[in-house]
């Protein structure tokens, strides 16, 4: 099974997310940000982020929730990365069962997705707090009864590969996503994936070309 996350992973939502974030500093009394240092900030693991932006503990899932609607009304600026149709389509194809968990809701993924991706998820795990994708990664689990040995975590951010790490899934970091490149490496995924075929070459079994007979 493999296990995405959505926002950065599979849907390039990083235009409206920034489009968002200074508007929900002003209402939540943290620190709005420069275009420069959101790229700063993508070098840093996600506490580290919370920290810098002076976002209180109990404030985030406030937050999160309000974040959440807002991303929903944008839902029409949201769209997949390239490649991600097929690539959903070759895992599936290819015995790979497929789900997806993430703080967003189910909805606004279904709808982003569209219908015959969407039916391809066998698992929804939606609404993970920020740092609570491991409760979410083990219902599903549970609920597919698959063995946390054929499991691998797909994401863009630190957190994903540390939820991973909590539960001893296999963690496969996407590069296209929030987080840069050498934060990914520095925190020792199980993989890296700069391309949406590397995930199906790490996934789906090769097929040898059979040997061509010879006189």
């Amino acid at each position: 099974m493999a296990i995405f996350d959505f926002d950065g992973t599979l849907a390039d939502s990083g235009a409206v997310v920034l489009k968002l974030v200074n508007p929900m500093a002003r209402m939540y009394g943290f620190k709005s940000v420069t275009d420069e240092e959101v790229e700063m900030l993508r070098g840093r693991p996600n506490r580290e982020i919370i920290k810098y932006l002076g976002v209180s503990a109990w404030k985030i899932p406030i937050i999160a929730a309000h974040g959440k609607k807002l991303m929903a009304a944008e839902i029409g600026s949201i769209g997949l990365f390239p490649g991600v149709p097929d690539m959903l389509k070759a895992l599936a194809a290819g015995g790979v069962r497929l789900a997806v968990v993430s703080s967003n809701s189910e909805a606004t993924i279904r709808t982003v997705l569209g219908p015959d991706l969407a039916q391809l998820i066998d698992h929804y795990g939606c609404g993970a707090s920020l740092f609570g994708k491991a409760k979410k990664f083990t219902k599903v689990i549970r609920t597919a009864r698959v063995k946390p040995g054929r499991v691998i975590s797909i994401g863009d951010e630190t957190r994903d590969i540390d939820a991973a790490n909590a539960l001893g899934l296999a963690s496969g970091a996407v590069t296209w996503g929030y987080a840069t490149r050498q934060l990914l490496v520095d925190h020792a995924p199980t993989v890296l994936l700069d391309a949406m075929d590397d995930i199906v070459a790490r996934l789906t079994p090769r097929v040898e070309a059979p040997a061509v007979a010879t006189a």
